[in-house]
Protein backbone atom coordinates (compact mmCIF):
# COMPACT_ATOMS: atom_id res chain seq x y z
CA UNK A 1 0.00 0.00 0.00
CA UNK A 2 1.23 3.49 -0.93
CA UNK A 3 1.65 5.73 1.87
CA UNK A 4 -0.67 8.62 1.73
CA UNK A 5 0.25 11.63 2.22
CA UNK A 6 -2.56 12.08 5.25
CA UNK A 7 -2.31 13.15 9.27
CA UNK A 8 1.11 12.41 10.81
CA UNK A 9 0.20 13.97 14.18
CA UNK A 10 2.17 17.15 13.79
CA UNK A 11 -0.73 18.57 15.87
CA UNK A 12 -1.72 16.16 17.72
CA UNK A 13 1.53 15.05 20.40
CA UNK A 14 -0.85 13.16 23.06
CA UNK A 15 -1.12 10.29 20.06
CA UNK A 16 1.59 10.97 17.75
CA UNK A 17 3.77 7.81 17.46
CA UNK A 18 1.50 5.34 19.74
CA UNK A 19 0.57 1.89 18.94
CA UNK A 20 -3.03 3.61 18.64
CA UNK A 21 -1.79 5.94 15.34
CA UNK A 22 -0.67 3.12 13.60
CA UNK A 23 -3.28 1.17 14.41
CA UNK A 24 -6.12 3.77 13.41
CA UNK A 25 -4.00 5.36 10.32
CA UNK A 26 -5.34 5.38 6.88
CA UNK A 27 -3.45 2.00 6.36
CA UNK A 28 -4.98 0.30 9.30
CA UNK A 29 -8.17 1.18 7.91
CA UNK A 30 -7.50 0.08 4.33
CA UNK A 31 -5.95 -3.02 5.38
CA UNK A 32 -9.14 -3.75 7.56
CA UNK A 33 -11.73 -2.80 4.79
CA UNK A 34 -9.44 -5.86 2.78
CA UNK A 35 -9.46 -7.91 5.53
CA UNK A 36 -13.49 -7.42 5.86
CA UNK A 37 -13.81 -8.14 1.70
CA UNK A 38 -11.55 -11.44 1.71
CA UNK A 39 -13.39 -12.52 5.17
CA UNK A 40 -16.87 -12.50 3.52
CA UNK A 41 -15.22 -14.58 0.30
CA UNK A 42 -14.01 -17.11 2.31
CA UNK A 43 -17.44 -17.27 4.72
CA UNK A 44 -19.10 -18.32 1.74
CA UNK A 45 -17.00 -20.74 0.69
CA UNK A 46 -17.24 -21.89 3.57
CA UNK A 47 -20.66 -22.48 3.01
CA UNK A 48 -20.91 -23.67 -0.13
CA UNK A 49 -21.97 -20.51 -1.48
CA UNK A 50 -18.50 -20.17 -3.65
CA UNK A 51 -15.62 -22.05 -4.48
CA UNK A 52 -12.65 -22.69 -2.60
CA UNK A 53 -10.57 -21.07 -5.59
CA UNK A 54 -12.15 -18.30 -5.03
CA UNK A 55 -11.99 -17.75 -1.43
CA UNK A 56 -8.27 -18.12 -1.51
CA UNK A 57 -7.43 -15.71 -4.55
CA UNK A 58 -9.46 -13.32 -3.52
CA UNK A 59 -7.40 -13.02 0.03
CA UNK A 60 -4.60 -13.58 -1.87
CA UNK A 61 -4.94 -10.21 -3.89
CA UNK A 62 -6.36 -8.45 -0.69
CA UNK A 63 -2.39 -8.86 0.17
CA UNK A 64 -1.82 -7.13 -2.05
CA UNK A 65 -0.79 -3.25 -2.59
CA UNK A 66 -3.66 -0.72 -2.93
CA UNK A 67 -2.99 2.91 -3.52
CA UNK A 68 -5.10 4.78 -0.60
CA UNK A 69 -4.70 7.89 -2.11
CA UNK A 70 -6.28 7.50 -4.91
CA UNK A 71 -8.83 5.69 -3.14
CA UNK A 72 -9.66 8.67 -0.62
CA UNK A 73 -9.60 10.75 -3.99
CA UNK A 74 -12.32 8.37 -5.43
CA UNK A 75 -14.65 8.00 -2.64
CA UNK A 76 -15.94 11.23 -3.30
CA UNK A 77 -18.11 9.96 -5.96
CA UNK A 78 -19.93 7.34 -4.33
CA UNK A 79 -19.29 8.87 -0.79
CA UNK A 80 -17.19 6.32 0.95
CA UNK A 81 -13.95 4.19 0.18
CA UNK A 82 -15.46 1.10 -0.13
CA UNK A 83 -16.76 1.71 -3.70
CA UNK A 84 -13.66 2.39 -5.33
CA UNK A 85 -11.82 -0.73 -3.26
CA UNK A 86 -14.31 -3.38 -4.37
CA UNK A 87 -13.57 -1.87 -8.54
CA UNK A 88 -9.71 -2.33 -7.55
CA UNK A 89 -9.98 -5.54 -5.73
CA UNK A 90 -12.23 -7.27 -8.20
CA UNK A 91 -9.71 -5.87 -11.22
CA UNK A 92 -6.65 -7.58 -8.88
CA UNK A 93 -8.99 -10.39 -8.27
CA UNK A 94 -8.95 -11.18 -12.34
CA UNK A 95 -12.21 -11.87 -14.37
CA UNK A 96 -12.72 -15.79 -13.18
CA UNK A 97 -13.40 -15.15 -9.07
CA UNK A 98 -13.86 -11.40 -9.83
CA UNK A 99 -17.45 -11.96 -9.17
CA UNK A 100 -16.93 -13.37 -5.78
CA UNK A 101 -15.80 -10.05 -4.79
CA UNK A 102 -18.11 -8.37 -2.04
CA UNK A 103 -20.89 -10.48 -3.93
CA UNK A 104 -24.42 -9.89 -2.18
CA UNK A 105 -22.43 -7.01 0.58
CA UNK A 106 -23.19 -3.20 0.62
CA UNK A 107 -20.71 -0.95 0.93
CA UNK A 108 -21.73 -0.29 5.05
CA UNK A 109 -21.25 -4.04 5.68
CA UNK A 110 -18.10 -3.64 4.61
CA UNK A 111 -17.29 -0.43 6.49
CA UNK A 112 -18.67 -0.85 9.88
CA UNK A 113 -16.66 -4.37 9.77
CA UNK A 114 -13.53 -2.87 9.22
CA UNK A 115 -14.22 -0.37 11.55
CA UNK A 116 -14.95 -2.83 14.28
CA UNK A 117 -11.76 -4.16 12.86
CA UNK A 118 -9.93 -1.45 13.51
CA UNK A 119 -11.38 -0.73 17.48
CA UNK A 120 -10.41 -4.18 18.30
CA UNK A 121 -6.74 -3.72 17.10
CA UNK A 122 -6.67 -0.31 18.39
CA UNK A 123 -8.04 -1.74 21.71
CA UNK A 124 -5.53 -3.97 22.39
CA UNK A 125 -2.35 -1.87 23.13
CA UNK A 126 -5.04 0.28 25.37
CA UNK A 127 -5.79 -2.38 27.22
CA UNK A 128 -2.11 -3.15 27.91
CA UNK A 129 -1.58 0.32 29.15
CA UNK A 130 -4.12 0.48 31.46
CA UNK A 131 -2.95 -2.78 32.60
CA UNK A 132 1.14 -1.05 33.06
CA UNK A 133 -1.13 1.96 35.10
CA UNK A 134 -2.74 0.12 37.38
CA UNK A 135 -0.15 -2.03 38.39
CA UNK A 136 2.42 1.46 38.62
CA UNK A 137 -0.83 3.01 40.87
CA UNK A 138 -1.03 -0.53 43.03
CA UNK A 139 2.86 0.14 43.75
CA UNK A 140 2.46 4.15 44.87
CA UNK A 141 -0.87 2.91 46.92
CA UNK A 142 0.37 0.54 48.99
CA UNK A 143 4.08 1.78 49.34
CA UNK A 144 2.38 4.86 50.48
CA UNK A 145 -0.49 3.56 52.54
CA UNK A 146 0.24 5.97 55.34
CA UNK A 147 1.77 8.78 54.10
CA UNK A 148 -0.07 11.54 55.56
CA UNK A 149 -1.06 14.73 53.07
CA UNK A 150 -3.93 17.49 53.14
CA UNK A 151 -7.40 16.62 51.91
CA UNK A 152 -8.51 18.98 49.60
CA UNK A 153 -12.26 20.29 48.97
CA UNK A 154 -13.55 22.85 46.75
CA UNK A 155 -9.65 24.17 46.30
CA UNK A 156 -8.64 24.23 49.97
CA UNK A 157 -7.78 22.32 53.11
CA UNK A 158 -10.13 19.63 54.09
CA UNK A 159 -8.82 17.06 56.72
CA UNK A 160 -6.00 14.71 56.25
CA UNK A 161 -6.20 12.16 53.71
CA UNK A 162 -3.35 9.63 52.76
CA UNK A 163 -1.68 9.53 48.92
CA UNK A 164 -2.09 6.15 49.25
CA UNK A 165 -6.02 6.69 49.55
CA UNK A 166 -5.37 9.09 46.49
CA UNK A 167 -3.63 6.74 44.44
CA UNK A 168 -5.96 3.74 45.12
CA UNK A 169 -8.70 6.08 43.82
CA UNK A 170 -6.92 6.27 40.61
CA UNK A 171 -6.22 2.99 40.43
CA UNK A 172 -9.68 1.88 41.09
CA UNK A 173 -10.84 4.53 38.02
CA UNK A 174 -8.07 2.82 35.52
CA UNK A 175 -9.55 -0.61 36.73
CA UNK A 176 -12.67 0.57 35.73
CA UNK A 177 -11.91 1.88 32.51
CA UNK A 178 -10.16 -1.33 31.99
CA UNK A 179 -13.07 -3.39 32.37
CA UNK A 180 -15.50 -1.24 30.60
CA UNK A 181 -13.08 -1.28 27.53
CA UNK A 182 -12.67 -5.21 28.12
CA UNK A 183 -16.31 -5.33 27.56
CA UNK A 184 -16.70 -3.83 24.35
CA UNK A 185 -13.79 -5.14 22.93
CA UNK A 186 -15.22 -8.65 23.63
CA UNK A 187 -18.49 -7.56 22.23
CA UNK A 188 -17.58 -5.89 19.01
CA UNK A 189 -19.91 -7.36 16.25
CA UNK A 190 -19.25 -8.00 12.64
CA UNK A 191 -21.81 -6.60 10.11
CA UNK A 192 -23.34 -8.25 7.29
CA UNK A 193 -26.90 -7.09 6.27
CA UNK A 194 -26.48 -6.35 2.53
CA UNK A 195 -28.62 -4.06 1.13
CA UNK A 196 -31.43 -3.05 3.21
CA UNK A 197 -30.52 -5.99 6.02
CA UNK A 198 -32.36 -8.93 4.75
CA UNK A 199 -29.55 -10.92 3.28
CA UNK A 200 -31.50 -11.56 0.15
CA UNK A 201 -28.91 -10.91 -2.25
CA UNK A 202 -26.54 -13.48 -0.64
CA UNK A 203 -29.85 -15.86 -1.23
CA UNK A 204 -30.23 -15.02 -4.46
CA UNK A 205 -26.94 -15.44 -5.94
CA UNK A 206 -26.08 -19.05 -4.34
CA UNK A 207 -27.41 -22.07 -3.94
CA UNK A 208 -27.41 -22.29 -0.26
CA UNK A 209 -29.04 -21.18 3.15
CA UNK A 210 -27.48 -17.73 3.82
CA UNK A 211 -28.73 -17.40 6.76
CA UNK A 212 -25.61 -18.99 8.34
CA UNK A 213 -23.48 -16.48 6.53
CA UNK A 214 -23.24 -13.83 9.34
CA UNK A 215 -21.62 -15.97 11.97
CA UNK A 216 -19.10 -17.92 9.76
CA UNK A 217 -18.28 -14.18 8.44
CA UNK A 218 -17.32 -12.96 12.24
CA UNK A 219 -15.93 -16.56 12.76
CA UNK A 220 -13.17 -15.62 9.99
CA UNK A 221 -12.50 -12.19 11.35
CA UNK A 222 -12.70 -13.18 15.54
CA UNK A 223 -15.26 -10.71 15.88
CA UNK A 224 -18.78 -11.51 17.52
CA UNK A 225 -21.67 -12.78 15.25
CA UNK A 226 -24.18 -10.23 15.00
CA UNK A 227 -27.39 -10.96 16.52
CA UNK A 228 -29.06 -8.69 13.76
CA UNK A 229 -27.72 -6.54 10.81
CA UNK A 230 -26.88 -3.18 12.57
CA UNK A 231 -26.83 -0.73 10.09
CA UNK A 232 -29.08 1.64 11.90
CA UNK A 233 -28.81 -0.14 15.56
CA UNK A 234 -25.90 2.09 16.26
CA UNK A 235 -25.11 -0.26 19.79
CA UNK A 236 -21.74 -0.88 19.08
CA UNK A 237 -20.64 2.29 18.08
CA UNK A 238 -22.77 3.88 21.12
CA UNK A 239 -20.65 1.11 23.52
CA UNK A 240 -17.32 2.16 21.55
CA UNK A 241 -18.42 5.85 22.41
CA UNK A 242 -19.35 5.33 26.47
CA UNK A 243 -16.40 2.82 27.16
CA UNK A 244 -13.57 5.39 24.91
CA UNK A 245 -15.32 8.78 26.56
CA UNK A 246 -14.82 7.12 30.28
CA UNK A 247 -11.36 5.97 29.76
CA UNK A 248 -10.25 9.53 28.77
CA UNK A 249 -12.24 10.54 31.58
CA UNK A 250 -10.69 8.34 34.20
CA UNK A 251 -7.29 8.94 33.01
CA UNK A 252 -8.05 12.52 32.89
CA UNK A 253 -8.98 12.43 36.78
CA UNK A 254 -5.30 11.19 37.43
CA UNK A 255 -4.03 13.82 35.24
CA UNK A 256 -5.53 17.47 36.85
CA UNK A 257 -4.43 15.78 40.16
CA UNK A 258 -1.05 15.29 39.23
CA UNK A 259 -1.00 18.89 37.58
CA UNK A 260 -2.96 20.66 40.91
CA UNK A 261 -0.04 18.85 43.30
CA UNK A 262 2.67 19.19 40.44
CA UNK A 263 1.98 23.18 41.08
CA UNK A 264 5.55 25.21 42.24
CA UNK A 265 3.72 25.84 45.54
CA UNK A 266 2.46 22.67 46.28
CA UNK A 267 4.85 20.30 44.61
CA UNK A 268 4.04 17.40 46.38
CA UNK A 269 4.86 15.32 43.18
CA UNK A 270 6.72 15.71 40.44
CA UNK A 271 6.20 14.15 36.77
CA UNK A 272 9.32 11.67 36.31
CA UNK A 273 10.48 13.28 32.86
CA UNK A 274 9.26 16.77 32.71
CA UNK A 275 9.33 18.39 29.25
CA UNK A 276 11.27 21.67 28.69
CA UNK A 277 10.41 25.11 27.40
CA UNK A 278 10.95 27.04 24.66
CA UNK A 279 11.98 30.34 26.81
CA UNK A 280 12.58 29.72 30.19
CA UNK A 281 15.12 27.08 31.04
CA UNK A 282 14.09 26.42 34.73
CA UNK A 283 11.12 25.07 33.81
CA UNK A 284 10.35 20.93 34.11
CA UNK A 285 6.62 20.95 32.85
CA UNK A 286 4.35 18.10 33.48
CA UNK A 287 3.78 17.24 29.79
CA UNK A 288 2.45 13.68 30.48
CA UNK A 289 -0.40 14.84 32.42
CA UNK A 290 -1.41 18.22 29.96
CA UNK A 291 -1.93 15.74 26.79
CA UNK A 292 -4.04 13.10 29.34
CA UNK A 293 -5.87 16.68 30.61
CA UNK A 294 -6.52 17.64 26.68
CA UNK A 295 -7.75 14.37 25.74
CA UNK A 296 -10.40 14.25 28.16
CA UNK A 297 -11.35 17.59 27.48
CA UNK A 298 -12.00 16.77 23.73
CA UNK A 299 -13.32 13.25 24.24
CA UNK A 300 -16.81 14.51 25.79
CA UNK A 301 -17.98 16.23 22.31
CA UNK A 302 -16.26 13.00 20.22
CA UNK A 303 -18.57 10.75 22.28
CA UNK A 304 -21.32 13.28 21.57
CA UNK A 305 -21.60 13.04 17.82
CA UNK A 306 -21.83 9.55 18.04
CA UNK A 307 -24.13 8.92 20.46
CA UNK A 308 -26.18 11.93 18.11
CA UNK A 309 -25.56 9.74 15.43
CA UNK A 310 -27.87 6.69 16.76
CA UNK A 311 -30.95 8.67 15.98
CA UNK A 312 -30.17 6.83 12.24
CA UNK A 313 -33.10 6.62 9.77
CA UNK A 314 -34.36 3.61 8.08
CA UNK A 315 -32.69 0.68 7.37
CA UNK A 316 -29.69 2.49 5.84
CA UNK A 317 -29.05 5.92 7.16
CA UNK A 318 -27.83 9.14 4.96
CA UNK A 319 -25.28 11.33 7.16
CA UNK A 320 -25.74 9.39 10.39
CA UNK A 321 -23.32 6.83 9.54
CA UNK A 322 -20.72 8.82 7.46
CA UNK A 323 -20.79 11.17 10.50
CA UNK A 324 -19.66 8.43 12.83
CA UNK A 325 -15.97 7.79 11.55
CA UNK A 326 -14.08 10.76 11.85
CA UNK A 327 -15.18 11.13 15.57
CA UNK A 328 -14.53 7.36 16.13
CA UNK A 329 -11.14 7.39 14.79
CA UNK A 330 -10.36 10.68 16.87
CA UNK A 331 -11.95 8.85 19.96
CA UNK A 332 -9.35 5.70 19.52
CA UNK A 333 -6.29 8.09 19.08
CA UNK A 334 -6.72 10.02 22.13
CA UNK A 335 -7.60 7.24 24.43
CA UNK A 336 -4.49 4.99 22.77
CA UNK A 337 -2.27 8.51 23.38
CA UNK A 338 -3.50 8.89 26.92
CA UNK A 339 -3.11 5.69 27.94
CA UNK A 340 0.15 5.42 26.78
CA UNK A 341 0.97 8.52 28.47
CA UNK A 342 -0.70 7.82 31.91
CA UNK A 343 1.31 4.22 32.24
CA UNK A 344 4.64 6.31 31.34
CA UNK A 345 3.14 8.82 34.10
CA UNK A 346 2.46 6.68 36.45
CA UNK A 347 5.26 4.80 36.22
CA UNK A 348 7.78 8.05 36.78
CA UNK A 349 5.87 9.75 38.81
CA UNK A 350 7.72 11.29 42.30
CA UNK A 351 6.28 11.37 45.65
CA UNK A 352 7.24 14.60 47.76
CA UNK A 353 6.49 13.01 51.67
CA UNK A 354 8.14 16.02 52.77
CA UNK A 355 6.12 18.69 51.14
CA UNK A 356 3.22 17.04 52.01
CA UNK A 357 4.51 17.02 55.67
CA UNK A 358 4.63 20.34 55.87
CA UNK A 359 1.66 21.53 53.93
CA UNK A 360 -0.38 19.50 56.18
CA UNK A 361 0.94 22.29 59.47
CA UNK A 362 -0.03 25.39 56.94
CA UNK A 363 -3.51 26.08 58.78
CA UNK A 364 -1.53 25.82 62.32
CA UNK A 365 -4.24 22.97 63.43
CA UNK A 366 -7.26 23.54 61.62
CA UNK A 367 -7.53 20.71 59.30
CA UNK A 368 -7.94 18.61 62.06
CA UNK A 369 -11.22 20.90 63.11
CA UNK A 370 -13.51 18.51 62.41
CA UNK A 371 -12.01 16.18 64.94
CA UNK A 372 -11.80 19.10 67.51
CA UNK A 373 -15.14 19.80 66.90
CA UNK A 374 -16.94 16.17 67.49
CA UNK A 375 -14.21 16.20 70.58
CA UNK A 376 -15.26 19.65 71.99
CA UNK A 377 -18.71 18.90 71.18
CA UNK A 378 -19.78 16.82 74.60
CA UNK A 379 -17.92 19.51 76.65
CA UNK A 380 -19.24 22.60 75.58
CA UNK A 381 -21.98 21.31 73.26
CA UNK A 382 -22.09 22.02 69.46
CA UNK A 383 -22.97 24.92 68.74
CA UNK A 384 -19.84 26.27 71.21
CA UNK A 385 -17.42 23.82 69.41
CA UNK A 386 -17.91 25.20 66.47
CA UNK A 387 -18.20 28.92 67.38
CA UNK A 388 -15.13 28.45 69.22
CA UNK A 389 -13.47 26.73 66.72
CA UNK A 390 -14.70 29.06 63.53
CA UNK A 391 -13.60 32.35 65.66
CA UNK A 392 -10.18 30.68 66.53
CA UNK A 393 -10.06 30.06 62.46
CA UNK A 394 -11.18 33.86 61.63
CA UNK A 395 -8.54 35.40 64.08
CA UNK A 396 -5.79 33.24 62.37
CA UNK A 397 -4.07 32.14 65.47
CA UNK A 398 -2.12 28.46 66.13
CA UNK A 399 -4.75 26.16 67.63
CA UNK A 400 -2.27 25.56 70.24
CA UNK A 401 -2.30 28.87 71.73
CA UNK A 402 -6.13 28.39 72.72
CA UNK A 403 -6.68 27.35 76.10
CA UNK A 404 -9.64 25.37 75.71
CA UNK A 405 -7.02 23.14 73.49
CA UNK A 406 -3.97 22.95 75.36
CA UNK A 407 -4.72 18.77 75.82
CA UNK A 408 -5.65 18.71 72.13
CA UNK A 409 -4.06 16.69 69.70
CA UNK A 410 -3.69 18.81 66.82
CA UNK A 411 -1.32 16.31 64.85
CA UNK A 412 -2.83 15.87 61.57
CA UNK A 413 -1.26 12.37 60.50
CA UNK A 414 -3.52 10.94 63.47
CA UNK A 415 -6.29 11.84 61.65
CA UNK A 416 -6.16 10.13 58.51
CA UNK A 417 -9.49 8.04 59.77
CA UNK A 418 -9.95 4.84 57.63
CA UNK A 419 -7.86 5.55 54.84
CA UNK A 420 -5.02 2.84 55.00
CA UNK A 421 -8.00 0.07 55.58
CA UNK A 422 -9.50 1.95 52.78
CA UNK A 423 -6.24 1.39 50.79
CA UNK A 424 -5.59 -2.16 51.53
CA UNK A 425 -9.85 -2.80 50.64
CA UNK A 426 -9.07 -1.40 47.41
CA UNK A 427 -5.62 -2.81 46.69
CA UNK A 428 -7.48 -6.75 46.92
CA UNK A 429 -9.09 -5.69 43.46
CA UNK A 430 -7.57 -7.10 40.85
Amino acid sequence: MTSPSGDTGLLAPGWAGSAAAADTGDHAYLRALLDAEAALTRAQAALGLAPAEAATTVTEAAGGAFDAVSLAGRARAGGNPVIPLVADLTKAVGDVYGPYVHRGATSQDIMDTATMLVAARALGPVLADLGRTEQALALLAAGHRDTAMPGRTLTQHAVPTTFGLKAAGWRSLVLDARDRVKAVRESLPAQLGGAAGTLAAFGAYGAGDPAGLPEAYARELGLRAPDLPWHTLRTPIGDLAGCLAFAAGALGKVAVDVLTLSRTEIAEVVEGSGGSSSAMPHKSNPVRSTLIAAAARRAPQLAATLYGSMAAEDERPAGAWHAEWEPLRDLLRLVGGAARDAAELAEGLRIRPGAMREHLDLTHGLIVSERLSAELAPVLGRARAKELLTRLAAEGRPLAEAPELADADLDPTHYTGSAGALTDRALERR
